[in-house]
């Protein structure tokens, strides 16, 4: 299967492209900078191209990840184009102008799916995010795009493009506006962002973040979301109608109908004990892994840059609300807290495994009759530096005493030092080193 992700060199469709070719697919991506587009498919190890029209004659699956306001005169060029039996979809936050061009110019025998991933380039994986896929009607591509997601733990959603629309106006449209136009009024009333921080309740610290977050994105794409949805000029209109009516309320000293709307509000939107639990969760994450590393001071740990994905391990030498401090052998490395994550055991024992060298021994010990082997084994495969551990031989003879056993355990290990942690713990359970 020939997969071409038009405008594959950046953004979400660069994200597309690296994700279906680590699947194993072939991805050929498309983009006008040449020198970036090889740049980017050297990287990602896939093909690229400048030329649309080729690639989109040839290729079994066409995604379009383009911005909105170019989609549809792409989506009329290549239509045509695409073989009989092939896949045309985009992944455009706007659903009816680009699912209607798709209709009406892609080829005889072409099936459509206009897609709206919920997510940006910065997701790691699938699991959890939420794809809304809007189909005038379903076919083969159809089932097997639905398959593909849910092996991927994604959250399907099956609407219309209309009513994706509608949603997407508050969804992004409504809440890409407030939190906008509260970083505006932050900013026009010249408050330290960072000294307001000091004095910050949790709730809003996650809104600065949430703020920070979407503020981030490609303005751009933002103005196109704002300006192409026919829905939000609605929302808007609504969101500067109430604004005004609160701020009357709080001007006039009207606290019976300011309480009467707020609590109106609440109710609307429904199950706020799961909405309380959620964030709690989120404002809990922070200070629960803060918990987790101030445990680990003095003991080695390793950490998962969540934007580089780089792994650091090391000992953990200093810890404060905003950075920590590693040190590995002579060099330091000092780590902001907010961008790292804290690997489990599992997950760092995996990475040094990859990693590091192995190095394997064999140790033999004399214990009391009655010892349990796979007890030893799995208490020696705890200690530090060791990887694995088995009992490959036990023998009773005349070189040992009456009562007694020796057993022979086989030991790997990825760290120097580790060979003496386990004749130190054998010897504490009493045997005798042969």
């Amino acid at each position: 299967m020939k997969i071409a992700v038009i405008g594959g060199t950046r953004g979400l469709g660069k994200w597309i492209a690296a994700f279906l070719s680590e699947k194993g697919l072939n991805v050929v991506v498309t983009g006008r900078n040449s020198v970036t587009g090889e740049s980017v498919s050297k990287k990602l190890g896939v093909e690229y191209t400048p030329d649309n029209l080729k690639v989109a004659s040839t290729s079994d699956v066409v995604v379009v990840s383009l911005p909105i306001d170019v989609t549809p005169d792409i989506i009329r060029g290549i239509g045509p184009e695409m073989k009989k039996g092939s896949l045309l979809l985009d992944v455009t936050s706007v659903k009816e102008e680009s699912s209607r061009v798709m209709h009406k110019y892609a080829a005889n025998g072409v099936e459509v799916l206009p897609c709206h991933p919920m997510f940006g380039p910065r997701i790691r994986s699938l699991d959890g995010q939420v794809v809304v896929l809007t189909p005038d009607k379903t076919g083969i591509w159809y089932d097997k795009v639905l398959k593909f997601l849910e092996s991927e733990n994604t959250r399907v959603i099956v609407t219309t493009p209309e009513i994706h629309d509608r949603m997407m106006s508050i969804v992004q449209g409504l809440t890409h506006f407030a939190y906008i136009s509260i970083a505006s009024t932050i900013e026009k009333l010249d408050i330290d962002v960072k000294e307001s921080r000091k004095f910050a309740s949790p709730i809003y610290s996650l809104m600065l973040d949430t703020i920070a977050r979407i503020t981030a994105q490609n303005p751009y794409l933002v103005y196109s979301i704002q300006t192409k949805n026919k829905f939000i000029e609605e929302g808007h209109e609504t969101f500067l109608k109430t604004f005004t009516e609160l701020k009357d309320m709080i001007s006039n000293e009207n606290e019976e109908d300011f309480v009467r709307a707020m609590s109106s509000a609440a109710k609307h939107l429904d199950d706020i004990e799961s909405a309380l639990g959620r964030s709690d969760k989120a404002i809990s994450a922070f200070s629960e892994e803060l918990s987790i590393l101030k445990n680990l001071l003095g003991r080695e740990v390793g950490l998962r840059h969540i934007y580089s994905g780089k792994i650091h391990i090391g000992i953990l030498e200093e810890l404060t609300p905003d950075y920590l401090t590693l040190k590995q052998n002579n060099s330091i490395t000092r780590l902001k807290l907010s961008n790292v994550e804290v690997l489990k055991n599992d997950e760092l024992r995996n990475w040094k495994l990859k990693n590091y060298p192995q190095k394997s021994f064999d140790i033999s010990a004399v214990f009391k009759d009655g010892c349990d082997p796979e007890v030893i084994t799995d208490t020696i495969k705890n200690l530090k530096g060791v990887v694995d551990a088995e009992v490959i031989d036990t023998y009773h003879g005349s070189q040992i005493p009456a009562g007694n056993t020796s057993i022979t355990i086989r030991y790997h290990v990825i760290q120097e030092g580790a060979p003496n942690r386990v004749e130190k713990l054998l010897k504490g359970f009493g045997s005798q080193i042969r």
